[in-house]
């Protein structure tokens, strides 16, 4: 039997209590056969960007939050859009890592789940694609008034979008095993 693929979901809201982390809930409840998912919902705790302390002296926080990446298969984002972006506290988590290598043929999920989130989901793909993570129009979900799909235990009350997060999931494990097959040779 194959071993669980270790998976970082990490949420861009600053809400403790938001759909993003019900939904990302949701996906560690749905691939508990497969991943060992770890949500990582702190991002407040992470200090102000600062360029130089990036390379030569960054923070234990930030040393904790690049290795947890670093020593991940694959990353899931799972973010609400803020004034037709990506939230600060995600975009600054992002640039700590941008110095170093760790999205670099990352596989990647992007979710952007918000009232409309359209701009912010464009966004978080051109920063993403920036930093040379690996994903796929497959791995990219946009899910536009997510309060109204899912309920408060995090069940999806959408048929529609039950079955784009299952095909999401299902993309995004083929997206980390085709990286670990090419690993392998």
């Amino acid at each position: 039997m194959n071993a669980k693929k270790k998976i970082i979901a990490i949420i861009g809201s600053a809400s403790s209590h938001s759909a993003n982390l019900k939904l990302a809930e949701k996906i560690a409840d749905l691939t508990s056969d497969i991943f060992d998912l770890t949500i990582y919902n702190s991002l407040k705790k992470l200090p102000h960007f600062d360029p130089e302390l990036s390379t030569n002296n960054p923070p234990i926080d930030i040393i904790e939050f690049r290795n947890s990446i670093d020593q991940a298969d694959g990353i899931i984002i799972c973010t609400p859009e803020y004034v037709f972006s990506i939230p600060s506290g995600l975009k600054n988590a992002i640039e700590w890592c941008i110095a170093t290598t760790i999205f670099s043929d990352k596989p990647c999920g992007l979710i952007t789940a918000s009232a409309i989130g359209q701009k912010g989901h464009e966004e978080l793909q051109l920063i993403m694609k920036t930093a040379m993570a690996n994903f796929t129009n497959e791995t990219t979900l946009l899910i536009e008034g997510v309060k109204g799909k899912i309920d408060d235990q995090g069940n999806l009350t959408d048929p529609d979008t039950r079955k784009q997060l299952d095909n999401f999931i299902t993309n995004f494990n083929n997206l980390i095993n085709t990286k670990i097959i090419s690993m392998d040779k």
